[in-house]
């Protein structure tokens, strides 16, 4: 083995041979140490077309005889081309349709191509197959290639390349699909931790999946249906939702089917070219909730699939409430596509105590084998540590149910064999599982630290604004360098510090949290794992300095400042918190209404826990000082239906109805068309919340003022006055005889004014609204 123009050669070993001039002609070579063989800086991904679409694009390296010269040294030849997948599927090979094929080549019975066999055939990043022949009477235009996807299919192959840490972590990759799939699903197990919580990764499945035995064979069951299909598995964190994914995605991929993480990124008309795949296709769209737009896009793509292949969609979200529905009812699409969806709330994994025991040993024992992986951890015994360990007596509480509190504990106490973490209760009466995130905390942090001094950060900046960089990270992210560098300015302790040490602590975090596998120009860092651990120590930080986040949210982008408001919300969550949080995040929101007002309506409709982000709402909805045109601009982000937020709607409805009926008191030529509407509006949001007598009373009002004002302008009050009475009836349509029982309504349609919804316009059609304040509800 040699790199071409480096000089020097390295020796190898054949660990898999195919059979030669079969359809697996290719072999596998471990190269061994040397200084003259570089190998790859990234892992090699695998992948396959699973579109019918032609002209993918490909290249390969080779060293070919015709381009060697004698006295010189041996030189190398790049190739481009395209594969078409049509092309020799009968036989199980790709032809690569050459850019320059060697036309006019002299030597009868010879190739230009001699010394091209066992080329690796990239497409993009993805290595696609490998180079087998010059294809016969073709004119030297086209090399016959051995897929990927046939080696694979091999067991001895698989088995020669997972031995060598060569997998494919997330089986074959779409090439097709390369710009959309979320890189690290086939990077992480080959990527070496840094600290020792990467080892909790759900991708690396450090601990070997098991139980779930009841949920896996329905959703194989259900993929086995063919067509297209959608299931929500929801559940908290650390509940298991990613790692049950992740073992799903094993067992498909080796029945052949191609599996897609989108990543949080991908465009909505990227992810609707899934529409022409033509193999067996999983999509898992994980944080389903924050993910709206992509699940529409993904409703899109599957209403065009022809249907030739099973297509299925499985969505991991922490919650399945007004998010969930919305999403159901976005468009004729997604209430076709999404009606039969499935949805499961995903139990604790280890609900028997008795059993907690044994699962804990296995973890420890797991986490002991893979703990030599992370650096400085390799020279101490981790087997004999973790065989010392004693399943603690508080196993048998609730919350250890939980998976990944479980893992977390049996990773803190391993690391406590070696370093004692001071924040450790070692008498399990005391223990608390809450407390198990700053036990890992502790010991992360000494990475940090080291890393710190590594980099020349320490002691020039203290560990504790590092760690606020590191929350400030989690909490807003950055795009690219860029926008990290505006990120670091916008705290006090880095906004003074020049440039360069700028630029290293974002070269700390990278080398902390290495990025995914991308494009130059992504993100400079990846996120903190587990979420939870991220979490925890992002709300440490946030109930240190609660103007922390005030100082992130100065120039934000709306990317950061929903993913700001998600973070934040998940980390009040935490119970070791116990509400403290809650505090801070509401009175963020309404220091900050004007920015984050239609991100605190998404936010709360998508989150486990929107306590902090509804009372925010309310206390804005009672403000007399909130001049109208903000209320009425509030209003206008209220989904039209929401049961999280029907209470928070009927105030501020109500609410806004009293501003207009003073103003109509004052001027009613000027405002009873804008009392009317708001009337209308309060009729069903009162109706929403079970008040019926009061909604009823609203429409009622509502349609005596439009027939008024339609008596004097029928032309400008008509449409409105028939809207309010389409109104009327859906509230009168529950009530049945004299009992005046109620029963469900129609699907109610808002007025046109203020804030309608579905279909909105303004409140003042004609005129600017008047900038005062908001009475008293």
């Amino acid at each position: 083995m040699f790199h071409p123009g480096a000089g020097g050669a390295a020796g190898g070993t054949v660990v898999w041979a195919g059979t030669p001039g079969g359809r697996d002609d290719a072999a596998l070579v471990l190269v061994d140490d040397s200084p003259h063989w570089r190998p790859p800086t990234v892992p090699v991904v695998w992948g396959r077309p699973d579109t019918k679409r032609p002209g993918t694009l490909c290249e390969t390296w080779g060293v070919l005889d015709e381009a060697q010269r004698r006295g010189r040294p041996v030189e190398a030849v790049q190739l481009g081309g395209e594969v078409n997948p049509g092309s020799g599927f009968v036989g199980n090979q790709y032809v690569m349709d050459l850019r320059t094929p060697g036309m006019g080549w002299p030597g009868a019975g010879t190739s230009p191509w001699g010394g091209l066999s066992g080329a690796a055939v990239f497409c993009d990043r993805y290595l696609t197959g490998v180079v087998a022949s010059d294809r016969a009477h073709s004119a030297h235009g086209r090399l016959n290639v051995v897929p990927a996807y046939v080696l694979h299919h091999d067991d001895a192959f698989r088995t020669a390349l997972a031995e060598h840490g060569g997998g494919p972590a997330g089986g074959l990759g779409a090439v097709e699909f390369q710009d959309i799939a979320d890189p690290t699903i086939h990077t992480a197990v080959r990527r070496a931790p840094v600290t020792p919580a990467a080892l909790l990764e759900a991708g690396r499945q450090t601990v070997p999946f098991h139980g779930r035995e009841d949920v896996l064979a329905s959703l194989q069951a259900w993929c086995g249906r063919g067509g297209f299909g959608a299931w929500l598995l929801y559940g908290p964190g650390g509940q298991g939702k990613t790692r049950l994914a992740h073992h799903l995605s094993k067992r498909l991929t080796a029945a052949g089917w191609t599996v897609l993480w989108p990543h949080s990124n991908a465009e909505a008309s990227q992810l609707l070219e899934v529409r022409r795949a033509a193999k067996p296709l999983l999509v898992v769209l994980d944080y389903a909730e924050t993910r709206p737009a992509q699940l529409a896009a993904l409703v899109d793509a599957a209403a065009e699939h022809p249907g030739t292949s099973p297509l299925k969609l499985l969505l991991l979200a922490r919650t399945a409430g007004d998010w969930w529905q919305q999403a159901r009812s976005a468009s004729r699409q997604a209430e076709d596509y999404l009606a039969t969806a499935r949805t499961r709330l995903l139990t604790p994994l280890e609900g028997d105590p008795n059993r907690r025991a044994g699962h804990y040993r296995d973890a420890t024992l797991a986490l002991a084998r893979a703990l030599p992986a992370v650096p400085s951890l390799a020279g101490r015994d981790w087997s004999a540590a973790a065989a010392g360990l004693q399943p603690p007596r508080r196993l048998r509480e609730g919350a250890y149910g939980n998976a990944l509190t479980l893992h977390m504990t049996a990773l803190a106490d391993l690391l406590d064999t070696a370093a004692p973490d001071p924040t450790n209760r070692t008498d399990d009466e005391d223990g608390d599982a809450q407390d198990v995130e700053d036990r890992l905390l502790g010991h992360e942090s000494r990475y940090w630290k080291g890393s710190a001094t590594a980099h020349g950060l320490t002691p020039v900046l203290s560990i504790t604004a590092l760690e606020t960089a590191l929350a400030a990270a989690h909490l807003a992210g950055a795009a690219d360098r860029d926008q990290a560098d505006l990120l670091w300015r916008r705290l006090p302790a880095l906004a003074d510090q020049p440039r360069d040490r700028r630029n290293t602590v974002t070269a700390w975090l990278s080398t902390l949290h290495p990025p995914p596998l991308a494009a130059p120009g992504g993100p400079p860092w990846g996120a903190l794992q587990p979420d939870r651990l991220a979490e925890r120590h992002t709300g440490r930080v946030l109930e240190a300095d609660p103007r922390l986040a005030d100082q992130l949210l100065d120039g934000a982008e709306d990317t950061q400042t929903e993913q700001l408001l998600t973070v934040y919300n998940r980390a009040a969550a935490h119970p070791v918190f116990q509400g403290r949080l809650d505090s801070h995040l509401t009175e963020l929101c309404i220091r900050h209404h004007r920015k984050l007002a239609a991100h605190i309506i998404t936010t709360a409709t998508q989150a486990d826990h929107p306590t902090p982000l509804t009372a925010a709402l309310d206390a804005l909805a009672a403000d007399p000082g909130i001049p109208l045109n903000t209320l009425n601009t509030l209003y206008d982000f209220f989904p039209p239906t929401s049961h999280r937020l029907a209470t928070t709607a009927a105030h501020l409805s109500h609410t806004l109805t009293g501003h207009y009926r003073t103003l109509a008191e004052t001027n009613p030529d000027a405002h009873l068309p804008s009392l009317a509407a708001s009337l209308n509006n309060l009729s069903i949001d009162l109706s929403g919340v079970g008040r019926r007598t009061e909604g009823l009373a609203a429409a009622e009002e509502a349609v005596a003022i439009r027939r008024a004002l339609a008596e004097t302008n029928p032309d400008a009050h008509l449409p409105k006055l028939a809207a309010s009475l389409n109104n009327l009836s859906n509230r009168l349509s529950g009530w049945a005889g004299g009992r005046r029982a109620w029963q469900p309504p129609r699907k109610p349609l808002r007025s046109a004014a203020p804030s309608p919804k579905p279909t909105r316009t303004p409140t003042c059609p004609n005129s600017p609204c008047p900038s005062t304040t908001s009475p008293t509800a």
